[in-house]
């Protein structure tokens, strides 16, 4: 089975059911994105991976594990997508020590945060992409096309049970300045709400 490398387009907020996200990988050398559902806490320690300018004063878990792995001289090479069952993703962490190369089980989540940590590629194989695989339009005239296809992925029971808990801060910034923004946004990062934090970032990146 061929390997296809994928990049890691942005993580996606579902707007009807609160605390859901997907993470939106796009095929390298193709168009077709591979959307996959994650928990709050994991789509914080990605956007946090990604967004460069929000530096938490406190390493989160995925931080200490780099910071475990650098002080031991273990390399994430690569991570693996390579099953997919009842709507789950499975992965695989190729590590090295020593040029000893070890494979570790792991939550797609988990070993994607730990890959944007580690700068390893991300691969699936491709009848992976062919079954769990869509095309999302760039043209903003599909933008509700797109939106409703997350949502239905969103929806799925197999993918997705929706926390109790509302995301209160949804659509909350448009009103404030930017100053009024880089203050609320250090105070977040203070505060170590880095999924606050991250939204207040996109609104200042909108700016």
């Amino acid at each position: 089975m061929s390997l296809v490398k994928l990049s890691i387009t942005g993580i996606s907020y579902s707007q009807t059911q609160n605390g859901a996200y997907a993470l939106i990988l796009n095929e390298v050398d193709g168009d077709k994105k591979l959307p996959i559902v994650i928990g709050a806490f994991e789509a914080q320690s990605i956007a946090i991976a990604m967004e460069k300018e929000i530096k938490p004063p406190r390493p989160l878990t995925h931080d200490l594990f780099k910071n475990f792995a650098d002080r031991f001289d273990i390399i994430v090479k690569q991570v693996i997508i390579h099953k997919l069952v009842d709507g789950v993703f499975y992965s695989s962490i190729i590590c090295e020590r020593d040029k000893i190369e070890e494979i570790i089980d792991a939550r797609t989540s988990d070993a994607i945060a730990l890959a944007l940590r580690f700068a390893a590629p991300i691969f699936t194989y491709k009848n992976i992409l062919d079954k769990a695989g869509v095309y999302l339009k760039a043209n903003p005239l599909e933008a509700d096309k797109d939106a409703q296809e997350l949502e239905d992925i969103f929806s799925n029971p197999e993918t997705f049970n929706a926390p109790s808990e509302a995301d209160a801060t949804v659509g909350l910034y448009a009103k404030h300045s930017l100053s009024e923004l880089n203050t609320l946004l250090e105070s977040a990062v203070q505060a170590e709400d880095y999924e606050k934090a991250a939204k207040i970032r996109d609104e200042i990146s909108k700016r």
